[in-house]
């Protein structure tokens, strides 16, 4: 299976060092809080910029081309969770065949073609990642979408380059937990939308059971701020309140990943047996250890580039701090909304 990785992590990590790169990014929260104190200047849109690029290949060959959560069910496998979970999005937005979107933080495209292929719509592809950027442009050109979508290298901090009121939708998938002022991004989008136009967003957050003064719930937190790169994790009511604040009316908003009787957590692919065994090798506790063995004999014989391991070994700790804030029930990252932007 690490033959398939081999030239995309070339690819991505051309000129690099990995090594390096990984180390700057794993004092990331620590040059926030310097920065915090007046100390040294600190850029969260880099960090957010390091987290993704170390990391798209692997969560592409270990998750799904869509790097999303989805609520899951039992008779279903991970794949078939998250296309009914973008068709519910297609269904909630009302799209159709004449309507332009916005994909706020698009990723390699995974949701971005399936809304294309189901209804037709015209997508503007936003992302300040370049690699994710040209990997989302190569695969709509290789599935035949390249003429439903535009691309815009963009921090969606700052869409000032964009037309207001241009866009008949839109929605951000686990892209704007990453803003450093929700309420700011949540601006930016509200101003290209159209007046009535519909908004579909999925926050990670931290659930009402979480509590700031436990110290256990606080390390869950920061463990998990640490490794995905989230500059803070907005509750239920700070999400509902930034939206608010930037001009939208709510028209639902909910917890998508709790299960009530008998459904599948969001973190169990993570955590336990499941699917197929390639499913199990490239996402489970076990077969995440077997990669890391491979990967180190692949490093030494330069299948793969120095530092490869380093990288799964941070990502497999961040999936511990997931399986951990799921089960402990303080954390959800399918904190769903649709908000409308009043005529």
């Amino acid at each position: 299976m690490l033959k398939k990785l081999s030239e995309p992590l070339w690819n991505a990590y051309r000129g690099w060092d990995v090594s390096g790169r990984l180390t700057r990014f794993s004092g990331w929260m620590e040059r926030s809080k310097r920065a915090d104190t007046g100390g040294e200047a600190y850029d969260h849109t880099e960090t957010v910029n390091d987290y993704y690029d170390l990391c798209n290949e692997f969560m592409q060959f270990g998750w799904n081309e869509s790097l999303h959560f989805a609520p899951l069910r039992p008779d279903e496998t991970l794949e078939e969770s998250i296309v009914r979970h973008q068709r519910l999005m297609i269904e909630k937005l009302e799209l159709r065949e004449d309507m332009r979107v916005i994909d706020v933080g698009c990723g390699n495209g995974g949701p971005m073609r399936r809304v294309a292929r189901e209804s037709g719509a015209r997508v503007l592809c936003l992302n300040n990642n370049e690699q994710q950027l040209n990997k989302a442009r190569q695969r709509n050109s290789e599935e035949g979408l390249d003429h439903l979508a535009e691309y815009l290298r963009c921090n969606f901090m700052d869409m000032s380059s964009i037309e207001a009121n241009s866009f008949d939708a839109g929605y951000a998938i686990e892209s704007t937990c990453h803003a450093p002022d929700k309420q700011g991004a949540f601006e930016q989008i509200y101003r290209v939308l159209k007046p009535g136009a519909l908004f579909w967003g999925q926050e990670m957050c931290m659930t009402d059971k979480f509590d700031p003064e436990s110290s256990r719930d606080r390390t869950a937190r920061d463990e998990l701020m640490q490794g995905i790169a989230l500059d803070g994790i907005a509750t239920f009511s700070e999400v509902n309140r930034a939206l608010e604040a930037a001009g939208f009316e709510i028209v639902e908003a909910t917890n998508r990943g709790a299960v009530d009787g008998p459904g599948t957590p969001w973190y169990r692919p993570m955590e336990s047996l499941g699917g197929t065994l390639r499913s199990a090798f490239r996402r489970t506790p076990w077969g995440i250890k077997m990669m890391i063995g491979g990967l180190r004999l692949a490093e030494a014989c330069r299948f793969v580039p120095k530092g490869s391991t380093a990288v799964v070994r941070m990502m497999n700790r961040t999936a511990d701090a997931y399986v951990m804030g799921g089960k402990s029930g303080i954390f959800t990252p399918l904190y769903c909304f649709l908000a409308r932007k009043p005529e």
